[in-house]
């Protein structure tokens, strides 16, 4: 079965929106399996740039089906704003899919989020804002709603009338909030059924009979494995599974299925939002590799922050995810710079370690323990080609290998599509 996922390698960020455009020129399905529109991908082509938060981002391809799958939670509002932006840029989108199992993020969710990261004061994670953690509570609470609720108009009031009022408490006792009102919601979803219902399907069937044809599919995360809810840095993580194993839950498909996992990994370190981070470099050469990167989010615009390549966080994204390639982005970022460091392994109290820490209070007393590299003044901005590659940025390369235990066979040398280099064939 030849599905092939592609993850975040690490705090997300990694620039996973241009490597799945990349691939997805042989594939025929592109699967989103987690988040929200909590989540951004950029992707740079012939045919203009595009700032995706919930379309899957090989969208622009021809052949290719874009699908949401019953692991994410969508926004209607945003998500239809893309589908009018593509469509007003010439682009055909009557082949999109959502899966009717998918859970919607209603207005009061985007409300609790706000507010509950408002009274957080200090302690804030550092949400997005955008209802996506509150839509997966009531997920789990088995308290949501789903695309294919809206489909039944009669059973879809019913539904509002009886979650409303917990609802309307939780947000005028707690925090003080204002009320939502049951025929407004009523009439939204009726309004977001009429714009959405020719893309609402059984996603993960149509999925499933893709992958029984022999048809390449591309499984779509979002963020990175740092912030999956169960093994990133809990509890600064996102509220989905964001490693290998949501791409299964996310799309109804079994392990079996998945031919390769690909990880990617920026060539530095970035992280949004609150958190340990081991090799943040608050100093002027994070500040340098911010403003050459652009590292600002895509959803949010806040400035990322950066650091050096953490290759033990590396390293346990490759064994949690068990990848089967790696994929490398970014590299050109550090042109220039020497010594470029990677960290190698953590101490504590002047005491080295062993593994990546599950406990937050653990982490954030651990120190990195860099090796330095040299740099290279040739740039590598643009190269296609590996033999191109200066001795100095490839031995970086083969370095960054070594310490995460995973061959990179694929490095990315800017954000055009055609900008990358291919050391060995991922999807035949």
């Amino acid at each position: 079965m030849p599905a092939y996922a592609v993850i975040g390698g690490q705090w997300g960020d990694e620039g996973k929106g241009k490597v799945i455009d990349y691939l997805s020129e042989r594939v025929t399905v592109v699967a989103r399996f987690s988040g929200g529109n909590n989540a951004g991908h950029t992707v740079l082509n012939e045919k203009g740039e595009f700032k995706f938060h919930l379309m899957p981002s090989g969208a622009v391809w021809p052949q290719v089906t874009p699908v949401i799958g019953n692991g994410v939670v969508v926004d209607p509002d945003v998500l239809i704003q893309e589908i009018e932006d593509l469509r007003s840029r010439g682009l055909d989108v009557s082949r999109l899919q959502v899966s009717d199992r998918a859970h919607v993020i209603m207005p009061y969710h985007v409300a609790l989020d706000q507010l509950e990261e408002k009274g957080r004061g200090n302690g804030a994670l550092g949400t997005t804002g955008r209802g996506v953690g509150p839509a997966y509570v009531d997920k789990v609470a088995r308290t949501g709603i789903r695309f294919g609720d809206m489909l039944d108009a009669e059973g879809l009031r019913s539904r509002i009338e009886q979650i409303l009022p917990h609802v309307n408490d939780v947000i005028t006792k707690v925090h003080g909030g204002e009320p939502f009102d049951v025929q407004d919601l009523f009439q939204r979803c009726l309004n977001w059924r009429d714009q959405l219902l020719p893309f609402i399907a059984p996603v993960e069937e149509r999925v499933r009979a893709a992958l029984g044809r022999g048809e390449n599919v591309l499984l779509e995360g979002a963020q990175g494995t740092l912030l999956d809810l169960d093994h990133g840095t809990y509890p600064y993580v996102t509220s989905s599974s964001s490693s290998v194993g949501g791409a299964c839950a996310g799309l109804g498909i079994g392990p079996r299925s998945v031919a390769g996992v690909f990880g990617i990994f920026k060539a530095y370190n970035t992280r949004v939002g609150a958190g340990p981070m081991p090799t943040e470099l608050d100093d002027e050469v994070g500040e340098a590799i911010r403003q050459r990167a652009g590292e600002f989010g895509t959803t949010t615009g806040r400035p990322r922050r950066c650091g050096w390549f953490d290759g033990v966080a590396a390293r346990y994204g490759v064994i949690v995810n068990d990848l089967t390639s790696g994929i490398l982005t970014r590299l050109d970022i550090l042109d220039g710079m020497n010594p470029v460091k990677v960290c190698i392994g953590y101490e504590v109290d002047g005491k080295p370690i062993e593994g990546f820490p599950a406990q937050i209070n653990a982490l954030e007393k651990c120190k990195p323990i860099y090796k330095d590299f040299a740099g290279w003044t040739t740039p590598t901005a643009g190269l296609t080609n590996w033999d191109d590659v200066p001795l100095e940025a490839k031995q970086y390369v083969q370095g960054l290998e070594e310490v995460i235990g995973c061959s990179i066979d694929v490095i990315s040398t800017g954000p055009n599509r055609h900008e990358t280099i291919s050391r060995k064939t991922l999807i035949p």
